[in-house]
């Protein structure tokens, strides 16, 4: 005569294979979270800088209606003359006159004379992270849109160049690094906008967009290489 045995069997897991399972999710995304907001902050950079490249040259378009000439550096003779014939054009929020001593938060304390404000506040680094840049070719004007950028001018009777850079996320937000967040671009004589890095710019991308460059102007030239 058989005999029916009956066996009861419990399958799941032991509390130290959850916590093994737990900690092996933890370390994975530990190492994959970081990459993936990278990716999205550059994604999202790149999509502000493609937008304020399209402002600029609309502004850019709109000077040349209004005046009948295209904006050229050889129509500014005189430092700080560019900011109040170009800032009408652009929808501004706030007036940071010329950055030095304001002490608007979203503005940049920069001296006209190229040194950092006297509290010693680190205000942008270079595109490798390894100095602070110098601040001379942003000191003619600045303002902040609507969106949040920060628009930074340069126009230097010396040298006659005209620089229109931007921060497309504001000084508020990091990383504050030239070629990271901070873009460079160049009105050439003939009035066209270039970003800077291309051929003819002051800063050629491949020497002013490198990883292991110790000028002060390191990541001047990212902006073309950005846009490509």
């Amino acid at each position: 005569m058989d005999k029916k045995i009956k066996t009861n069997k419990y399958f799941g897991f032991t509390l130290a294979e959850v916590l093994i399972t737990l900690v092996i999710i933890g370390v994975v995304a530990a190492m994959t979270i970081p990459s993936l907001n990278n990716s999205t902050n550059d994604i999202a950079i790149k999509s502000a800088l493609k937008k304020n490249a399209s402002v600029l040259q609309q502004v850019l378009y709109k000077y040349k209606i209004e005046n009948g000439i295209p904006l050229s550096p050889v129509d500014y003779e005189g430092t700080h003359t560019l900011k109040p014939e170009l800032i009408k054009y652009f929808n501004v929020m706030t007036d940071c006159g010329l950055g030095n001593d304001d002490v608007n938060t979203a503005c940049v304390p920069n001296q006209d004379n190229g040194a950092f404000d006297k509290k010693n506040k680190t205000e942008y680094l270079t595109y490798n992270g390894k100095s602070k840049i110098y601040m001379s070719p942003f000191d003619d004007g600045q303002f902040v849109l609507t969106d949040g950028t920060l628009v930074l001018l340069e126009n230097y009777d010396v040298t006659k160049i005209l620089y229109i850079s931007v921060d497309v996320n504001g000084f508020g937000k990091k990383p504050n690094r030239l070629g990271k967040d901070l873009f460079m671009f160049q009105v050439m004589d003939n009035g066209s906008l270039k970003p800077m890095g291309a051929k003819g710019t002051t800063y050629p991308e491949d020497t002013y967009c490198s990883t292991s460059s110790a000028s002060d102007m390191n990541g001047a030239g990212c902006t073309s290489k950005m846009l490509k």
